[in-house]
């Protein structure tokens, strides 16, 4: 009796120890990186010896105290498919359809999480995608706050027109002209997040060492709790200008007065959409909507219908304080309101509601179309559609999601840690957006990142980089422009070896902050990455200002990666997109013309050339500017006056 206790013991202790396995990159149809040693790791028992076997290589070695095991096997050359094989006492794995090629990790923002299936000419692409070579692995969104030792979830995917639907574009469409010249197989690692600052993406140890975040490193929370509270305190010095602010109950009654102030309240365009995309990030639990509606006097004395669109919570409804409706609904809402309960000319109608109960992801706001937001009786409609204010439920129980943005390096700590050291060619880079208001601050910590990463790789990879596109307003420089700040701190980022960038003004869309045209975005990318690293002799570099100098009352332009000449792309011929300023510093547009590889810029209004600057907005719709190659020109300034972020800083 007593052995067979003792036999029930160890099988059920067994399942205690670390299973025999590979981290989960290293799954079926994963492309390893050509040229490069190929580290390889995973977990066995604690100090288990394990054999792993790769192409004809066999590598022994013996896990660590917590089970982690690694090896290096020595550089393979592009081919397959292979096998990846491990061996231990305890138990063994394999994996399947191995590939030995080019390896690129994408990451970023939005413009780099953008996939394929809203890319333009979806249905034409999705026919040119059967690449069986070429496969794609995502990362899950994922924030932690100590940094994670492998990957929850994720797949490599071979593409095709069934799954290319769910790559990255710009990605995929690198990958794939990487491939049409190449011929070896492509890994697309895609680890990005929408919305994402860069401080999420950099490591404490790299923000230590940074004068300019180091403050904030060394005072990062340590818990879920503590990040609330810092949430919290930047929200209430957001909408309040004043962190330590805490409304009461009381305070937030007052919310539903028709005399209600709406100075503080966070004020949005669109109403319909989740709260995190209108200036309140991660914020979840109760809140209030208020709009100010001019009503006609003529309907006054009638009923009319209120319509809302969808929040399947608790909903409370007031007009000028008058409370009008309560109730749960799936769905846009119809809410008749009485006669007389709206007054002639301005009034105010105040929405109390939750978290969504179906998509508790989404948070508090409203779901559907702005068509949905009304008031109607059998004759005429009122939209309700635009500018309305938002304002949390402070003094009710609340809490934030666990985003990209709550707390730095967190992403760097779920999404990037798990994949080192896994041997790439390089990386590929498109963010900035959420970054603009810290344009200067950016500098600094985009370079960071990237030595950073090359660091932590124990590898100076190539590292390129899309430039901001054109979104906004085409402001004149006299009003400034954060995007074309954050614009020049890419820029100033080519200075570190082994560097390139993608301009992308062009191609934008001065509405829209995620432009479709993500081909010819790819295509800038690839021609870096042809060139430096696959030494292939094609121009490969949009035009980068120079130097100027002056000559009377013009300003002459020079440029580099102009060496075959500069062109305008313009049916009349016209250069655009010039300004000129003397030392007054105010700005005006100015005539430009090209003499070869030069720009020759003037004004009759300024006599003695101070400062030039070329597409140096939001969005540049007039930049016209080329090389003779066909690439666009950066955003440039040739002076360095204050802008308007020098004094930003992350908290």
């Amino acid at each position: 009796m007593k052995r067979i206790l003792i036999l029930l013991f160890v099988a059920c202790a067994a399942p205690a120890f670390a299973q025999v396995k590979f981290a989960r990159l290293f799954s079926d149809h994963v492309v390893l990186q050509r040229q490069k040693p190929i580290p390889v790791w995973g977990w066995a028992k604690p100090s288990e010896k394990v054999k792993v076997v790769l192409a004809g290589q066999s590598m022994e070695v013996k896990a660590d105290a917590a089970g982690k095991w690694k090896v290096s096997f020595k550089p393979l050359e592009a081919g397959g498919p292979h096998t990846l094989q491990l061996t231990a006492k305890s138990g063994s794995a394999v994996v399947n359809d191995v590939l030995i090629g080019e390896v690129w990790l994408c990451s970023g923002q939005s413009n780099m999480e953008w996939p394929v299936s809203a890319a333009k000419n979806y249905e034409e692409e999705r026919k040119n995608a059967d690449y069986p070579q070429i496969r794609h692995f995502r990362v899950d969104h994922v924030v932690e706050l100590e940094p994670q030792q492998d990957l929850k979830a994720g797949e490599w995917k071979i593409a095709n027109e069934e799954t290319v639907g769910g790559f990255t574009a710009v990605g995929f469409f690198f990958a794939r002209e990487i491939y049409q010249k190449l011929k070896v197989p492509i890994g697309i690692l895609h680890s990005s997040w929408g919305g994402s600052q860069i401080e999420g993406w950099i490591s404490k140890e790299a923000m230590l060492g940074n004068d300019e975040l180091r403050s904030y490193a060394q005072n990062m929370p340590k818990t879920w709790e503590e990040a609330d509270l810092i949430m919290d305190k930047k929200l209430k010095k957001q909408l309040f200008k004043n962190a330590s602010y805490d409304p009461t109950w009381e305070d937030e009654k007052k919310y539903l007065s028709p005399e209600v102030d709406l100075t503080s309240w966070q004020k949005t365009a669109d109403p319909i959409g989740q709260w995190d995309w209108k200036g309140l990030m991660g914020f979840r639990g109760k809140g209030y909507m208020a709009k100010e509606v001019n009503f006609p006097a003529d309907l006054v004395s009638k009923p009319t219908t209120l319509s809302l669109a969808e929040n399947d919570g608790p909903v409370e409804v007031y007009v000028n304080g008058k409370h009008v409706y309560q109730g749960a609904a799936k769905g846009p809402r119809k809410i008749e309101i009485p006669a007389n309960t709206w007054k002639d000319g301005k009034n105010v109608l105040v929405v109390k509601t939750g978290n969504m109960v179906g998509a508790p992801w989404f948070g508090p706001g409203l779901m559907g179309s702005a068509s949905d937001l009304f008031i109607a009786d059998d004759n005429r409609k009122i939209s309700l559609a635009k500018d309305w204010y938002l304002m949390p439920a402070f003094a009710e129980k609340h809490e934030y999601a666990h985003l990209m943005n709550n707390v730095g390096t967190t992403i760097y700590n779920a999404m990037i840690v798990p994949l080192l050291p896994f041997a790439v060619r390089g990386m590929l880079w498109y963010q900035g957006e959420s970054n603009a208001s810290r344009a200067y601050q950016y500098r600094q910590s985009f370079p960071l990142m990237i030595n950073d990463w090359r660091k932590l790789w124990n590898d100076e990879f190539s590292f390129y980089w899309v430039q901001l596109s054109s979104y906004g307003t085409d402001r004149d420089s006299n009003k400034g422009s954060n995007w074309a700040e954050l614009r020049e701190a890419q820029n100033l980022t080519l200075s570190l070896p082994k560097t390139g960038m993608a301009v992308s003004t062009d191609v934008g869309n001065p509405n829209d902050i995620h432009p479709t045209n993500k081909q010819d975005v790819a295509h800038r990318l690839a021609t870096h990455a042809l060139k430096n690293d696959y030494g292939q002799n094609i121009p490969y570099a949009s035009p980068l200002y120079d130097q100027m100098q002056v000559d009377g009352a013009k300003a002459v332009i020079s440029f580099k990666n102009a060496e075959n000449g500069l062109t305008i792309k313009d049916r009349y011929g016209y250069l655009k997109g010039f300004e000129i300023a003397g030392d007054d510093k105010v700005f005006h547009y100015a005539k430009a013309e090209i003499q070869g590889n030069k720009v020759i810029v003037s004004s009759p209004n300024v006599s003695k050339p101070a400062a030039v600057r070329y597409a140096w907005s939001d969005a540049p719709e007039d930049a016209n500017l080329y090389s003779t190659d066909g690439f666009p020109a950066s955003a440039f300034r040739t002076d360095s006056w204050p802008g308007m972020t020098v004094n930003a800083r992350f908290e």
